[in-house]
């Protein structure tokens, strides 16, 4: 289970680039949960996902997975049990290495780093049954380097290193933002399987409307670094596209207010 209480970042504090980037978000994920976060632009997204992996330490509020407090724990200490794909494909592998080196590593998240086993046969054919799962005839490729690929076999080849050890956390970053459609549409559905497969809790942001109704149990809407809606169970199924695009078109229309109000008032006192 992932518990995360009244977290809080801000960003240049005291500063005129002060961002309060987080602002008390409160949620608590079941184990298996698969929940999609969307939002606008500067919304908290991908900080909260940033907040989870480790990459800067929260400012208040606690982070409790799986019954372990992982507050104060630095990135890489959070590898063993947070698994992460990013939105760019080039992120999380390292180019220079084979495929069959890249997957290596993955398998030995959080262990003693070597190589000298990956030279087993038994081991090779556990790689190539792994990657054969991708669909996308890498199997036969475990020697070529990873930076030879095309950006959507690279991030599908991400996605299976993210999650090889069945991480307690997956963390999906808009995963596939960066791919043409018919590579995005190919990784989604790997991560649908994957996730169902393995029951994996997971977080998954995107922009894409389409995604986020069709997929997850649970559809979390951020804005201004809090949790704004929180659908789950029928009201979640219910949702499509258009539901979304009316809520956030109602976020859009709030703001105008907010500013024009802002504006009478600057203008009374002036």
């Amino acid at each position: 289970m992932l518990a995360i209480n009244t977290i809080r970042k801000t960003f240049n504090p005291d500063t005129p680039n002060q961002v309060r980037a987080l602002q008390g978000v409160n949620l608590t994920l079941h184990e298996g949960t698969f929940v999609v976060v969307i939002g606008t632009n500067g919304s908290g997204k991908s900080t909260l996902l940033n907040a989870l992996a480790g990459t800067f330490i929260v400012d208040e509020g606690s982070i409790v997975l799986d019954g372990t407090d992982i507050t104060r724990w630095p990135e890489h200490r959070r590898a063993s049990l947070v698994g992460r794909v990013f939105q760019n494909p080039f992120s999380g592998t390292a180019p220079r290495m084979t495929i069959a080196e890249n997957l290596v590593l993955a398998a030995r998240r959080g262990q003693a780093r070597g190589l000298g086993w990956a030279l087993k046969a038994n081991v090779r054919q556990q790689l190539r049954d792994r990657v054969s799962q991708l669909r996308l005839g890498l199997e036969d490729r475990l020697d070529n380097s990873i930076g030879s690929l095309s950006g959507g076999q690279r991030q599908a080849l991400t996605l299976l290193m993210a999650s090889w050890l069945r991480p307690t956390l997956l963390l999906l970053d808009e995963h596939t933002a960066a791919l043409d459609p018919r590579m995005a549409d190919h990784v989604i559905n790997l991560s649908e399987e994957i996730v169902s497969r393995d029951k994996l809790t997971t977080l998954m942001v995107t922009h894409s409307m389409q995604q986020a109704s069709n997929l997850g149990d649970r559809l979390i809407m951020m804005h201004r670094g809090a949790v704004l809606h929180d659908f789950s169970g029928a009201e979640k199924q219910r949702l499509r596209p258009a539901d979304l695009l009316a809520r956030f078109e109602s976020v859009r229309r709030a703001e105008l207010l907010d500013e024009s109000a802002a504006q009478m008032l600057r203008c009374a006192y002036v």
